[in-house]
Parts: structure tokens; C-alpha cells; sequence
């Protein structure tokens, strides 16, 4: 019980580090779960929650009571949740008021840093399968890889006053790239022509926009985390397989150098400075990688001790 409350802040501070990936172009949330060890259980929790909600709402109208649905809702990991949510909505907020402009104002050296960041946490989802791959495996890795480059090939659009359909239609989609590592949702939302709409609705905090945006979030992640869910229960090696490829393809979105259509370019000017910032992505995320290791570790020796006393 001792480390509760340092568990509680580290939640808080991984739903930081997911919020502000999310505000990015290019950087996925699901991507920041996958790197600090949460991807697994944030999937989890939040299918028992859907699934939850759903029992309830055709349950209770039927006179058939709540049981299923309170039953569901306790196999939730609540303080993860609560802490992961808390930190995602601080961060949004201050990472639309800060690092966003930041990332307009030195585009090349920002997605540099990003680069190296998404490039180094490859590793995770190709090492957290538990199993050898395949030469097939490497096959539909390489598949997703030329899927995930291609969806981040889109030049931004531009949608400065959409409808509720719209708005929940993006929100839908968005969603479901926050939560698949590889895909980042505020990309799509830039290839959709919403980025920077909903970037200025939460800034100028616009509830309706929110409400709509909400909504069909929910409604799609209703769907789709579900499916995760038990690809993740029953084919966890081929999932994580997919999600490799999705970082590795992911990348064409990061890289430096490219122009406002998506075309990419060969390395000019700053070079020495970007390829220090796409190293310094490197280092951070495996310093990351280190700490979280050796975290686990302490737990499980930890756990050791008090089994043999």
C-alpha cells in the first residue's frame, strides 16, 4: 500500500505525456501507453467500461437491474483511469496553449525530436509480444507499415466550420487512431481539415463544439475498443506485430524534412541540429525504457520477499 500514491502520480503523469502526444501531428497517445507499460491495461479498463455502460443501458429499462453491468464496471482499473484522464485533460489544455505553437514555430527540429521518439519505441511492441517471430510475422508487419505510411501521406485539408455529423464522423475517427499506437488522431484530424478548428475550440473552450466532439468519440471508441480488446486477449502476438509496423510506417509523418503537401525531401539545412534533436528523442525514450524496467523489476522483487517472509 505503500506505493499507491507513487503509482497514482506516475498515472497522472503518463496521462500527461499521452495528452500532450495527442496534441502533436504525428505522435500517437497509443504510443506513449505502449512506451510507459500501460497499453494492455488502459485497453482492458476501458473495454470493461464500454461493455459496463452498454449492460446498463439495455438492463435497467428491461427491469433486469444492474448486476451485469456493476459486475463489468469492477473489473475496471478505476485509479489508472482517473489518474491517466486527469492527466491527459491538464496536458491537452496547457499543450494547445504551449507546445503546439512551439511545434509551428520550428517545425523541422520539433518533428526531429518526434522522430527519434517514435523511432526508439519500435522496440517496445516488438519485444512485448513474449514470443519469436516468424519470417510471416516480419510479412504483415512491413503490410501495416506500407498502411500506416500511406494514411500519413494525406496533405492537410482544411474545414473551418463543420457540421455536428462532421465533427462527431472526425471525433469517431480520431479516437480510434488515440488509442492505436502508430496512428496519431491530431494527424488525422489535419488530414481531415479539423486540427486546427479543434485545437481553437478547446482553446476558446467552444462546449458545443465539445459536446459533438465527445459524442462521437465515445461512440466510436465504444466500437472499436472493444475489438482491441479481444485481439488483445486472443491473438496478443499479432496485434503487437500490427502495431510494430504502425510505428515503423508512422514515421513518414515525423520526418523533418517534407513540405506542407506531405512530399518528402532529402536532409538540408540545420542538420547538424535536427539529427541532435531526433538523438535526444532516442535517449529519452530509452531512459524511459530504463526506468520503467527496472520499476518492474523492483516490484517483482519486492513481491519475492514478501511471498518468502
Amino acid at each position: 500500500m505503500a506505493n499507491a500514491p507513487t503509482n497514482h502520480v506516475f498515472n497522472v503523469v503518463r496521462g500527461g505525456l499521452m495528452g500532450t502526444a495527442e496534441v502533436i501531428p504525428g505522435v500517437s497517445g497509443g504510443t506513449v501507453a505502449l512506451i510507459t507499460g500501460l497499453y494492455d491495461r488502459l485497453i482492458a479498463s476501458a473495454g470493461h467500461t464500454v461493455s459496463g455502460l452498454r449492460l446498463a443501458a439495455t438492463d435497467i429499462p428491461r427491469g433486469k437491474g444492474t448486476e451485469r453491468a456493476a459486475g463489468e464496471l469492477r473489473k475496471v482499473d478505476w485509479g489508472m483511469i482517473v489518474g491517466v484522464l486527469a492527466g491527459m485533460a491538464v496536458m491537452l489544455i496547457v499543450a494547445a496553449k504551449i507546445v503546439a505553437p512551439l511545434v509551428e514555430e520550428y517545425p523541422q527540429r520539433s518533428f526531429a525530436l518526434f522522430f527519434g521518439l517514435v523511432l526508439a519505441s519500435i522496440w517496445v511492441p516488438y519485444t512485448h509480444t513474449g514470443q519469436r517471430w516468424m519470417p510471416v510475422h516480419y510479412v504483415i508487419a512491413l503490410a501495416a507499415a506500407a498502411l500506416a505510411f500511406f494514411l500519413t501521406g494525406f496533405p492537410e485539408g482544411n474545414l473551418s466550420d463543420p457540421s455536428p455529423i462532421v465533427i462527431m464522423i472526425a471525433a469517431a475517427i480520431a479516437i480510434n487512431a488515440l488509442v492505436l499506437p502508430g496512428v496519431s488522431g491530431s494527424f488525422m484530424l489535419l488530414a481531415m481539415g479539423l486540427y486546427a478548428t479543434t485545437l481553437d475550440a478547446v482553446n476558446e473552450r467552444d462546449l458545443g463544439y465539445i459536446a459533438f466532439f465527445a459524442l462521437g468519440a465515445f461512440l466510436g471508441l465504444s466500437v472499436f475498443v472493444k475489438l482491441l480488446q479481444w485481439l488483445l486477449e486472443h491473438y496478443h502476438h499479432l496485434t503487437m506485430v500490427v502495431m510494430t509496423g504502425l510505428l515503423l510506417g508512422s514515421l513518414r509523418a515525423l520526418w523533418p524534412w517534407q513540405t506542407d503537401d506531405r512530399e518528402l525531401l532529402a536532409p538540408s539545412g540545420d542538420i547538424g541540429i535536427t539529427v541532435a534533436m531526433m538523438v535526444l528523442g532516442l535517449v529519452v525514450v530509452v531512459g524511459i525504457l530504463i526506468a520503467a524496467h527496472r520499476r518492474t523489476t523492483k516490484q517483482l522483487d519486492n513481491l519475492t520477499n514478501e511471498q518468502l517472509t
